[in-house]
C-alpha cells in the first residue's frame, strides 16, 4: 500500500516564510514522513521585491523574507500552493489570474478554479466579499484604491467554482457565514469562546453548500475554528479555520490521505492526531486553548490527540 499523502495547510503567512518552513521541518519529524505539498489560505504576502514589502505589506516592520526566495537566495523545501487573500502583492498577481509560479516551488493558484494536486481535487476562491464590487470588473491595481479592490472576489470567479463536484479540499480566504451559529447550536457551552456570529459572508456559504467539499480550509479572521456542515441529503463538509502564522499550534493544520480519503488530521507541529474517520469534527477537535498569547511569540505546542506517530 502506498504511503499516506501528508498535506500541510498554513493560515495567513503575512510574509513569515522562514518560520513556517521551520515549523514544517518539525511536523515532518513528528509524523515521520515528508510533507508532500503545502496549501496556504491567503494573505501570504509574497512580495518579490524587498522595497515593495516595506511599502505595501500589512506587517511592514517584518523582514522582507519572500524576496530571498524570489531572488533564488533561498528555496522552499516543499511545493507551496496559495490562494489570494485581501493583503497580497496584487501588482504581481494581476497578470497571473489563472495561476503561476512566483518563485521556485511557490505557486499562486489563481483567483478561482479547480485543480489536481497530489492526486487530490482542490477547489479554491481567492479574496473576500465586498457587495459593492462583486459585479464590477477587476481593474489593474495601479492605485491605492484599485489595489484594495483586487482583494475582493467577483461574481464570475465564484461561478467558476460553483459547478465543481467531488472536491477533496476547498480553499477560501474568508469564512462562510453561519458556521459560528452552527457551532453554538451544537454546543451551548463550547470549550472556548466563540468568534462573533457575524464573521463570514453568504456568498462563500452558498458556494460551500453547493459544492459540498469534503474539507474546507479558511483564513482571514486569525482564529482557529472547527465545525462540520452535515445534514440529511448532503455530504458532510468539515471546516478548519486557521489562525495567522504567529504561532504554529493553530496556524498549521495537516491531513494524511489514503486514496483521496483523509484518514488522520491534526493541528500544529506535534504530530498528535485530532481526528480520524468516525469521530465528530467540532470545537472539541481544536488544541487546548493557549492563554496569554502575544501574537508573535513562539510558545510551546498545545494539543490533545490520539497518537503522536503515524497509524
Amino acid at each position: 500500500m502506498a504511503e499516506p499523502l501528508l498535506v500541510a495547510a498554513l493560515g495567513d503567512i503575512h510574509g513569515r516564510f522562514h518560520r513556517v518552513e521551520a515549523w514544517l521541518d518539525v511536523l515532518e519529524q513528528a509524523r515521520r514522513r515528508r510533507v508532500s505539498l503545502v496549501l496556504a489560505v491567503g494573505d501570504v504576502e509574497a512580495f518579490r521585491r524587498a522595497d515593495d514589502h516595506r511599502r505595501k505589506a500589512a506587517k511592514r516592520t517584518m523582514p522582507a523574507e519572500f524576496a530571498e526566495y524570489a531572488d533564488g537566495v533561498r528555496r522552499v523545501k516543499r511545493p507551496l500552493y496559495f490562494i489570494g487573500g485581501n493583503n497580497e502583492d496584487f501588482d504581481a498577481l494581476h497578470d497571473l489570474q489563472g495561476g503561476g509560479e512566483l518563485a521556485p516551488g511557490v505557486t499562486y493558484l489563481g483567483r478561482s478554479g479547480l485543480c489536481e494536486l497530489g492526486g487530490l481535487r482542490v477547489a479554491f476562491l481567492s479574496g473576500i466579499h465586498a457587495p459593492r464590487f462583486i459585479d464590477q470588473p477587476l481593474k489593474r491595481p495601479s492605485t491605492q484604491e484599485t489595489l484594495k479592490q483586487a482583494g475582493y472576489f467577483r461574481a464570475a470567479e465564484v461561478e467558476r467554482v460553483m459547478s465543481a463536484r467531488d472536491v477533496d479540499v476547498m480553499l477560501v480566504h474568508e469564512w462562510p457565514r453561519g458556521i459560528v451559529q452552527r457551532a453554538r447550536e451544537e454546543n451551548p457551552a463550547p470549550p472556548r469562546p466563540l468568534p462573533s456570529y457575524w464573521i463570514g459572508n453568504p456568498v462563500t456559504r452558498k458556494l460551500v453548500d453547493t459544492v459540498q467539499p469534503k474539507w474546507l480550509l479558511c483564513g482571514h479572521s486569525h482564529k482557529a475554528f472547527a465545525v462540520a456542515l452535515e445534514e440529511p441529503g448532503r455530504s458532510p463538509t468539515r471546516i478548519a479555520c486557521l489562525d495567522q502564522a504567529a504561532r504554529p499550534e493553530e496556524s498549521v493544520f495537516w491531513l494524511e490521505f489514503e486514496e483521496r480519503a483523509a484518514v488522520r488530521v491534526g493541528w500544529g507541529t506535534s504530530g498528535e492526531v485530532a481526528w480520524v474517520p468516525g469521530q465528530r469534527w467540532d470545537m472539541g477537535a481544536l488544541p487546548v486553548h493557549a492563554l496569554g498569547r502575544d501574537g508573535e511569540g513562539d510558545g510551546s505546542p498545545a494539543g490533545a490527540g490520539l497518537s503522536p506517530v503515524p497509524g
